[in-house]
C-alpha cells in the first residue's frame, strides 16, 4: 500500500517551491550594516569605503542577489543606462567610437543599450521610445538620414541629455562631437593633385547626411581651388561599404573619362574598390590612385597600404562620452559641434600616375 502511495505521489515530479525574493537587507542583516550602506555599495558610490563596497559585493553574488535597478531608478531618477545608436556597428571606425565612450560610461556605472539603426528613421525611434520607457539617463546618436531637428529637440525639452556623434542636424539643441569632414576629403584631394593628378573622383558618402554632404564639399572645394570644375569629374555617391565599393568599379571603368584617382568616402568603399579594381586587371597605385577616410584597423597592412585621413574615433568616443556626462550631471552643454581636426595618412595607394609604391602582387 505504501508503494501505491509512493508511486502516486506527485511532489518526486515537482520543482521545489520557490523561495522568498532576496532583498537588500539580506545583505544588510548578514554584514551588520545597513540598507542604505548595501545600495550605495552596490551603485560604487564613494560615499561608502572601498572595502565596505567590496564585502557587499561578495556577498551579493554568493547569495545570489540581483540588483534591482528599475526599483533604484524610481529611488533616485537615475536608469544608469544610456542608449547608443549608430548607422553601421558592423563598420570598424563606429566600433572604435564604441569602445572609447563605452569605457568612459562604464567608468561612471552606466549600462549601455546599442542601437545598429542602419540608416533606418524608424527603427531609430523605436529603438528611443523603448529608451524614453526604462528611463534612461542619456541618449549618444549617430542620427539616421531623415532625422529631424524637431525630434531630437522634443527630447531635449523632456528634460534628457542627447549628444550627437559624427553626424550632425542642423537646428537641434544638442551638442555634436564630430571629425572635420570638409578639411579631411580637402586633405586627401589636394595630396593627389600634388602627386599631378587632375582626374579625381569621389566615390561615396549618403548626401542626406551632413558627413557625405561634408566630404564630398571637401573634395569639391580642393577641385575648384586647383582651377578644375568638379562637374566635370566622376561623383558616385551612396556608397558606405566593401560591397559598394566592388559594385562601383564597373561605374568607374565605364566612364567616359577615367579618372586616375578616387578619393573614397571612408576606407571600406576603397577596399573594395581596390579588390575589384585589381581583378580587373588595374593596379591600385600605379594604375589608380585611391585614398581612403577614417584610417582602420589595417588600412596599414594592405598592398597598397591605403593612403587615408585618420578620423580620431578614440577621442570623438571619449568626448562624446564625457559631453553627456556633463548633461546628465545638470550642466548646461552649448549646443554646437565640437569638431575634431583630421590628419592625412600618406601610404603606397596614392602615387603619382604610373608610379608603383608597394611590391607587386604575385600572380
Amino acid at each position: 500500500m505504501s508503494e501505491d502511495k509512493d508511486s502516486t505521489s506527485p511532489s518526486s515530479d515537482l520543482p521545489p517551491k520557490p523561495g522568498k525574493r532576496l532583498t537588500l537587507g539580506h545583505i544588510a542583516d548578514q554584514l551588520g550594516i545597513s540598507t542604505a550602506t548595501v545600495s550605495l555599495a552596490l551603485r560604487d558610490s564613494p560615499l561608502v569605503a572601498e572595502e565596505t563596497r567590496e564585502k557587499v559585493k561578495q556577498t551579493a553574488q554568493e547569495i545570489g542577489y540581483i540588483y534591482n535597478r528599475s526599483a533604484a531608478s524610481l529611488r533616485t531618477s537615475r536608469s544608469q543606462i544610456v542608449g547608443v545608436a549608430v548607422h553601421d556597428i558592423l563598420n570598424p571606425y563606429f566600433a572604435e567610437v564604441f569602445s572609447a565612450l563605452e569605457d568612459v560610461l562604464e567608468e561612471q556605472g552606466q549600462m549601455i543599450f546599442i542601437c545598429n539603426h542602419r540608416d533606418d528613421v524608424k527603427r531609430q525611434r523605436g529603438f528611443v521610445n523603448t529608451l524614453l520607457q526604462h528611463r534612461a539617463d542619456g541618449l549618444i546618436l549617430c542620427p539616421s538620414v531623415g532625422t529631424t531637428a524637431e525630434e531630437i529637440n522634443r527630447l531635449v525639452d523632456q528634460g534628457i541629455p542627447v549628444t550627437l556623434v559624427a553626424r550632425e542636424v542642423p537646428g537641434v539643441w544638442a551638442p555634436c562631437v564630430r571629425g572635420d569632414d570638409v578639411a579631411g576629403t580637402y586633405l586627401a584631394t589636394k595630396h593627389l593633385l600634388a602627386q599631378g593628378h587632375t582626374k579625381i573622383a569621389m566615390a561615396g558618402g549618403r548626401r542626406e547626411s551632413s558627413t557625405g554632404r561634408h566630404r564630398n564639399e571637401g573634395w569639391r572645394n580642393a577641385l575648384e581651388e586647383a582651377g578644375i570644375d568638379y562637374r566635370s569629374q566622376l561623383d558616385l555617391p551612396e556608397l558606405m561599404t566593401q560591397a559598394d565599393g566592388r559594385a562601383a568599379v564597373p561605374a568607374i571603368m565605364e566612364a567616359d573619362e577615367r579618372p586616375t584617382a578616387i578619393v573614397g568616402f571612408n576606407d571600406l568603399v576603397a577596399f573594395g574598390m581596390m579588390t575589384t579594381l585589381r581583378r580587373a586587371g588595374i593596379e591600385p597605385g600605379p594604375d589608380m590612385a585611391i585614398t581612403g577616410y577614417d584610417d582602420i584597423d589595417g588600412a596599414d597592412a594592405r598592398t597598397p597600404a591605403l593612403t587615408t585621413i585618420a578620423n580620431q574615433p578614440d577621442k570623438i568616443g571619449r568626448l562624446a562620452a564625457l559631453t553627456l556626462l556633463r548633461q546628465i550631471a545638470g550642466d548646461r552643454v552649448p549646443n554646437k559641434p565640437i569638431v575634431i581636426e583630421p590628419e592625412l595618412r600618406v601610404r603606397e595607394s596614392s602615387p603619382p600616375p604610373g608610379v608603383r609604391l608597394a611590391p607587386r602582387l604575385a600572380d
